[in-house]
C-alpha cells in the first residue's frame, strides 16, 4: 500500500507549488517508507509515497503513460488481485504494457475503458488519474472502502490524500469544525457518516464512486452498491458457493514479492483465511504460513467472560495453528505499553478513534512488520455474514437507531448544554440513521423480519464495517504494514447479502453457512465456537488511567473540550461504580465506560495537537 495526495488548480500555476505538494506527500511517509516521488505540469501535482509489494522497479509512481497525443499520470494506493486477467485483455484490444505493477494496469484500464474500466477491477485501491491534454481528474475507490481518499474544493481547485494530514499541509485547507463536524465526533464517534470529513469543506469520496473534474466543475458517480435480489440456491449450493468464493479470494489476495502472513484470533473468521492460505502454501510448496495472533499480559486473571465476549481467544489460536500446520507467533503485551500509547493513534487517524482497542492494534501490526509486509485478516466477516449480536438482539433489532450506538442518551449527558443545542443531538442521529435506511435495497414480498435483518446488515457493511476498516488501514499503515480483508471481495459480499437469514444461520448457528463452508477446513470445535470480538485488555489499570486522565482534563481550565461537555455528567461517570456483570457498550461491542473516558481525553488532545478552530 502507499500514501497519496495531490492538488489540481486549472487557474494557479502549481509548477510554483512544488513544496507545498511534496509536503502534502511527506506527511504519509508511514503509509509508504520504501520510496517517494513528486510529478507536476502547470494545472497538476501528484506526490506518492510508496510501499514496495508489487514489482519494485517497474511500479514506480507517480506514473506517466502516452497513449497517441494524450499523455496520463496516475498516483495510486491499493492492490488489485486480477492484475493478470485485466492486462491480458488490455493487450488482445491493443493497449501494451510495460511492467507486471498493478500500477499500470489501473493506468492503461483507465486509457482504454474510461470509469467503466472499474466494473473490471478486483481489490482495494484509492487513486487519482491526470489527463493532460483534456485537462480532466479523474479519482475512484475500491467498492468496500478499504482504502482511504479525502478532498477538498478550495476556489476551482481540486486538493486529494489518503488521510486528513496530506489535505491540511496545505496553507488552503484549516483544521476547522463546525456545528456538523462536531456532531460527528461528538454523537457518531468513532465512526463517521460516510463521506464526511469532519473538517469543514473536507469529503471522504465514498466507497464504490468516483469523481471527475474539468476547470474547476466536479461530479460525483456511485459505480457499485449492493443490489437486492432473490436468492435461488440451495443450502448445499450456497455453502459450496461461499467456498468457492473464499478459496478463489485468500489466494488471490496472496500475491506478492514481499513475506505475506495472517492474524490469527482462532474465532471461525480469521481462521478460515488462515486455514485456505496454509493450503496455498502447501500447495505451492512454500514454507509454512506465519500466524499471528494478539493477547495481553495477565489477560487470564482480568478477564470476565459477558455476553459480548464469551471466552479466551490465546488457545484457540493455538489450537487452529496446530491443524493447519503454522508457524504462530503470540504478540503479547504489558499494560505499561498500552498506556504509553493512549494518544498515539490520534495522529495515525488525525481523529479522535476506537481507544485502546487501536493501540493495541498499533502495537500488534508494528510487531508484525518486524518479520512481514502484508498480512491478511478476518475483518468483515462479521458485517457481511451476521455474527454482531445486534443480528440477534431483540434490544437492537426494535430499535429505531444505529444498533451499535444504543445509548445515545449518555452520549448527550456528557455534551455541555451549549454544545447541545448547536448540534441537536437527537434530531442529527434520527436523521443520520433516515438517511441510511433511505439507501437500503429492498426486496419485494420479504417478510418484515427478513427485511430488518436486511437493513441491519446494510447498516453494518455501509456504516459499521467502515469504521473498523478506518482502524485497520491507519493502525496498519502508521507501521508500514499493508493488511488485506479478504471478506471484503465485492462479489462475496453481494452473494451473501441476499442470502436469506434462515440459510445464514443453518444448523441454528451464527454464521452458519460460514461454517459450514469451513468444514474439513477447520476442526469442529473451532467452527462450533461462538464469536468473541478483537480482545481489549480487561486490566483494571487501563480504567484508573483513563478515569484520572479524564478528571485532571477536567481541571484544566484551558482544556480546548472544556466549553464541550458537561463536568459534573463526567464527575459523575467517574464517581460512579462500574455494575459488576453488566456490559451494554455505548458504541460496538466492547467500548465500556473506560473507553467512554479514553475516548473523551482523546478528544481533548485532538483539539490541541491539530489547533482546531470551532465555527
Amino acid at each position: 500500500m502507499c500514501g497519496i495526495a495531490g492538488w489540481v488548480d486549472w487557474e494557479r500555476d502549481l509548477t510554483q507549488e512544488l513544496e507545498t505538494i511534496r509536503a502534502m506527500g511527506e506527511t504519509l511517509a508511514c503509509r509508504g517508507p520504501d520510496a517517494s516521488d513528486v510529478w507536476l505540469s502547470k494545472s497538476a501535482g501528484f506526490a506518492h509515497r510508496r510501499l514496495i509489494v508489487v514489482d519494485p522497479e517497474g511500479g514506480k509512481q507517480p506514473m506517466t503513460r502516452r497513449f497517441g497525443d494524450r499523455v496520463y499520470t496516475i498516483t495510486y494506493n491499493g492492490e488489485l488481485y486480477n492484475t493478470d486477467e485485466v492486462r491480458a485483455e488490455l493487450i488482445a484490444e491493443g493497449y501494451p504494457c510495460q511492467s507486471y505493477s498493478d500500477t499500470e494496469v489501473v493506468l492503461v484500464s483507465y486509457i482504454a475503458w474510461g470509469p467503466d474500466a472499474l466494473e473490471k477491477l478486483n481489490g482495494i485501491f484509492a487513486y487519482a488519474i491526470w489527463d493532460e491534454t483534456e485537462k480532466t481528474l479523474f479519482m475512484a475507490r475500491d467498492r468496500l472502502g478499504v482504502k482511504p481518499l479525502f478532498y477538498a474544493q478550495r476556489g476551482r481547485g481540486v486538493l486529494f490524500a489518503s488521510e486528513l494530514k496530506g489535505l491540511l499541509a496545505n496553507p488552503l485547507v484549516d483544521p476547522v469544525v463546525d456545528a456538523e463536524g462536531l456532531a460527528e465526533v461528538f454523537l457518531m464517534g468513532p465512526g463517521r457518516t460516510p463521506g464526511h470529513g469532519v473538517f469543514h469543506g473536507v469529503q471522504e469520496l465514498r466507497p464504490g464512486h468516483y469523481l471527475l473534474a474539468h476547470k474547476g466543475y466536479v461530479r460525483v458517480h456511485p459505480y457499485w452498491q449492493l443490489t437486492a435480489e432473490p436468492h435461488t440456491d440451495d443450502v448445499e449450493t450456497t455453502v459450496a458457493k461461499v467456498r468457492e468464493l473464499l478459496v478463489d479470494i485468500v489466494n488471490r489476495q496472496l500475491v506478492s514479492d514481499v513475506p505475506v502472513c495472517t492474524f490469527l484470533s482462532g474465532g471461525v473468521d480469521s481462521s478460515a483465511v488462515s486455514a485456505i492460505a496454509a493450503e496455498a502454501y502447501r500447495n505451492r510448496g512454500l514454507p509454512p504460513l506465519n500466524t499471528y495472533s494478539i493477547d495481553f499480559v495477565d489477560m487470564a486473571e482480568n478477564f470476565e467472560a459477558n455476553s459480548f465476549q464469551t471466552g479466551l481467544d490465546a488457545p484457540w489460536a493455538r489450537r487452529v495453528s496446530e491443524f493447519i500446520g503454522s508457524t504462530h507467533h503470540p504478540v503479547v503485551f504489558g499494560i505499561e505499553e498500552q498506556l504509553q500509547h493512549l494518544f498515539t493513534p490520534i495522529t495515525a487517524r488525525d481523529l479522535p478513534g476506537m481507544y485502546d482497542i487501536d493501540s493495541s492494534l498499533y502495537l500488534f501490526c508494528k510487531a508484525i512488520k518486524q518479520n512481514a509486509t502484508v498480512a491478511l485478516s478476518g475483518e468483515a466477516a462479521d458485517e457481511v455474514f451476521g455474527g454482531y449480536p445486534w443480528f440477534h438482539r431483540e434490544d437492537a433489532l426494535t430499535a429505531k437507531t444505529f444498533p451499535w450506538s444504543l445509548k445515545l442518551n449518555e452520549r448527550i449527558r456528557v455534551m455541555s448544554p451549549e454544545l447541545q443545542k448547536i448540534v441537536r443531538p437527537t434530531e442529527y442521529v434520527a436523521d443520520r440513521y433516515r438517511d441510511a435506511l433511505a439507501e437500503v435495497p429492498r426486496l419485494p414480498g420479504e417478510d418484515a423480519r427478513q427485511a430488518r435483518v436486511r437493513e441491519i446488515g446494510y447498516l453494518s457493511i455501509t456504516r459499521f464495517l467502515a469504521t473498523l476498516l478506518d482502524r485497520k488501514d491507519r493502525m496498519s499503515m502508521a507501521t508500514g504494514l499493508e493488511v488485506r480483508v479478504p471478506f471484503c471481495d465485492h462479489r462475496l459480499v453481494q452473494y451473501v447479502f441476499n442470502i436469506p437469514w434462515e440459510i445464514k444461520t443453518t444448523g441454528g448457528q451464527v454464521k452458519g453457512v460460514l461454517r459450514e463452508a469451513m468444514r474439513g477446513y477447520l476442526p469442529d470445535d473451532v467452527r462450533a465456537r461462538k464469536k468473541s470480538p478483537y480482545p481489549s485488555d480487561p486490566n483494571p489499570r487501563y480504567l484508573e488511567a483513563t478515569r484520572s486522565l479524564a478528571l485532571a482534563m477536567l481541571e484544566d481550565a484551558n482544556a480546548p473540550i472544556r466549553p464541550l461537555i458537561d463536568a459534573t455528567a463526567v464527575r459523575e461517570l467517574a464517581e460512579s461504580s462500574y455494575r459488576k456483570g453488566e456490559h451494554r457498550p455505548w458504541f460496538g461491542q466492547i467500548a465500556g465506560t473506560a473507553q467512554m473516558f479514553h475516548y473523551l481525553i482523546q478528544v481533548d488532545r485532538w483539539l490541541r495537537d491539530y489547533k482546531v478552530r470551532i465555527v
